[in-house]
Parts: C-alpha cells; sequence; structure tokens
C-alpha cells in the first residue's frame, strides 16, 4: 500500500471514531436538578430573599442524619405555617424524597431514610412563618 492509502484509511477511521463519539455523547442522559429548572431559575430573585430570611434568624433549623432517620430540630416548629423538607441526589433525580414538616409544639421532627442509597444529598428546608418565607439548605452524605 502506498501512502495515499494510508492518509484515506486514517481519515475514515477519525471520521467513524468522532462519529460514534458523537452518538454516545447524544444519548447520555444528564437530568437537571429539578424538572422545573428554567421556571426556578426566574424565579432565583425570591430565594435569594428567602436565604437572606433564613440567615437573619437567631435560632435557625438543624438538619442532621440520625442513625436511619433525617432529623429536623427547631425550635419554633409551634410558629411555623407550613414546610417541606426535600432530599434531592444530584447524580440520580429517581432517589429524591420530600417530607411535609408539622405545625408541632415538638423542637423536633423525624423523617425514616433507611431505604435511601448511600451517597451524597443536598436537604432543602423550606418554610413558611410570620408570612415570611425561609430556605435553608446542607449537603448530607448517608
Amino acid at each position: 500500500m502506498n501512502w495515499g492509502r494510508w492518509i484515506i484509511v486514517s481519515f475514515v477511521l477519525f471520521a467513524l471514531f468522532i462519529g460514534s463519539l458523537v452518538v454516545v455523547c447524544v444519548r447520555q442522559d444528564s437530568p437537571l436538578v429539578s424538572k422545573q429548572y428554567y421556571q426556578e431559575e426566574l424565579d432565583y430573585q425570591n430565594q435569594i430573599e428567602r436565604i437572606e430570611n433564613a440567615n437573619a434568624l437567631t435560632e435557625s433549623p438543624e438538619i442532621a442524619v440520625v442513625n436511619d432517620s433525617l432529623k429536623v430540630t427547631y425550635v419554633r416548629f409551634s410558629e411555623m405555617e407550613k414546610g417541606k423538607v426535600k432530599l434531592f441526589r444530584p447524580s440520580d433525580p429517581r432517589l429524591d424524597r420530600q417530607y411535609d414538616l408539622l405545625h408541632s409544639a415538638q423542637k423536633s421532627q423525624a423523617f425514616s431514610i433507611g431505604d435511601l442509597q448511600k451517597g451524597l444529598y443536598k436537604a432543602s428546608l423550606r418554610w413558611e412563618q410570620d408570612g415570611k418565607e425561609f430556605y435553608l439548605e446542607k449537603t448530607i452524605v448517608l
């Protein structure tokens, strides 16, 4: 074989490699953090205000993993109008969980997380109290 054929063969092999690389990349699933990602991005100024409200609290909620449960401790649960705790896994949105916080006189609430896979999760706490909205987020590892 002469040089001309080798050059043509190498260009064809390179084109096949690039084509297969494009096919593999297109088939990859790249989930967003949330299904309403773009809407949440538009509402981000409201989110900033929620975070600032939570930072201004003198007694902030605590999120911790205790044995096989997620424990939320907050001394002002009795003043809370409504709230939610979301656990979301950035690598797999199928493992996301959501729990409702209850208006209660108790200072802590626990939610069972024994069925979740081990790994990194982001726990977000969003609640309303005294006509204001609050948001707190913490990274946890199970």
